[in-house]
């Protein structure tokens, strides 16, 4: 009976670790479709295609039931497997990456909705030209993140912050170029402009998911987050006897 004890441990270990791997491969899967989800609604905006952006709307219920199912499956492995160390930061980790990659594809149903609202607006070449440039940044970003996590490639990850800044510059001159196609139409152009805005900054929202994720990543490599750093701090004033509980900052008056 002992000797049958290590061998159920190993056949464990190795279920185990098939799970995991099919955790990885469900959460790749989850970003293919969101990746699909920036192409597929950018092209419906462009075309003014309001069965395209239907479509989509309608399948993002496919996104949201394999992110539940990758939300019970992390639950399910903490609760039965109790795993520690880098195991537990994957699967942590692996939930946070479902969520973020869910938040895009419901930024992706935003923008659908938002070109039905304005699917008999013409919208302005150069105007047009930033959406497909944040679109194809939006798309790249996302692409990189999910490259790696399921690579675990750590520089990739925290290198993925500042690759966002051009999806960030992207996005501010979309909004420069918005407000001066408004100001040189008459006042009917206000809600076309309204909406312009807010799809700029879904695509700019997407790029921070993937920031998101990088840090995700990056912590399931190596145990640290940038919130460290912050608690750290915190700690450090703690010991001060510095607790900002006051509610104000040194520059505000008092």
């Amino acid at each position: 009976m002992p000797d049958s004890e290590p061998e159920l441990d190993q056949e464990h270990r190795v279920e185990f670790h098939s799970n995991l791997g099919d955790l990885r491969d469900d959460i790749v899967r989850l970003g293919a479709l969101a990746v699909e989800t920036i192409g597929r609604g950018t092209a419906a905006l462009l075309d003014r295609d309001l069965h395209a952006a239907q479509r989509l709307i309608d399948s993002d219920d496919r996104i949201d039931a394999l992110t539940l199912r990758i939300e019970e499956s992390c639950i399910r492995l903490i609760a039965l497997q109790a795993p520690m160390a880098r195991d537990l930061r994957f699967i942590v980790s692996s939930l946070r990456v479902a969520s973020e990659l869910e938040r895009t594809a419901d930024l992706m149903v935003n923008i659908a909705k938002a070109s039905r609202r304005m699917y008999d607006v013409s919208i302005d070449p150069k105007v047009r030209s930033l959406i497909e440039d944040m679109s194809i940044e939006a798309g790249s970003l996302t692409r990189r993140a999910i490259d790696a996590y399921a690579t675990d490639d750590e520089a990739l990850a925290s290198a993925l912050d500042d690759i966002d800044d051009t999806l960030d510059d992207l996005q501010t001159s979309f909004i420069e170029a918005v407000v001066a196609t408004q100001r040189a139409s008459s006042s009917s152009g206000i809600r076309a402009a309204v909406q312009l805005a807010l799809i700029g900054r879904y695509y700019e929202r997407i790029g921070d998911h993937a920031v998101n994720i990088g840090e995700r990543v990056a912590y399931m490599v190596t145990g640290w987050l940038p919130e460290h750093a912050a608690l750290a701090r915190v700690e450090l004033r703690d010991r001060q006897g510095d607790t900002g509980s006051s509610g104000t900052f040194d520059d505000e008056p008092t």
